[in-house]
């Protein structure tokens, strides 16, 4: 039996424009420029940290969260960052945490 594709679960693809990505935070489809992207990389330390990547220039594997501390908070909880990443060492997100809290300042 063919499953039936259900609208609610796919926004219209004729009002989203450009290259569409999933938010690791809240599961939302948005277009790429309205997320942040992120990688894996290390700190001075050389311990695993999620990095942003504001230009989306970044060699490597990437995810993409909306600027929100709210889908911040959401993918740190669901752990989401090193799965979306492919990395199964636990990763910090305090780089993250720390651009998105700059962004937001005034």
């Amino acid at each position: 039996m063919a499953r039936e594709h259900s609208s609610l679960a796919c926004p219209d693809p004729s009002a989203l424009t450009g290259p569409v990505r999933t938010c690791v935070g809240c599961r939302k489809r948005a277009a790429k420029s309205e997320l942040l992207r992120v990688t894996a990389g290390s700190d001075a330390d050389g311990q695993p940290v999620v990095v942003p990547d504001p230009t989306a220039t970044a060699p490597g594997r990437g995810a993409h969260l909306h600027p929100t501390a709210e889908c911040f908070e959401l993918a740190v909880r669901r752990k989401a960052f090193g799965r979306a990443l492919r990395v199964t060492t636990g990763l910090s997100s305090a780089p993250v945490a720390e651009h998105l809290s700059h962004a937001h300042q005034p």
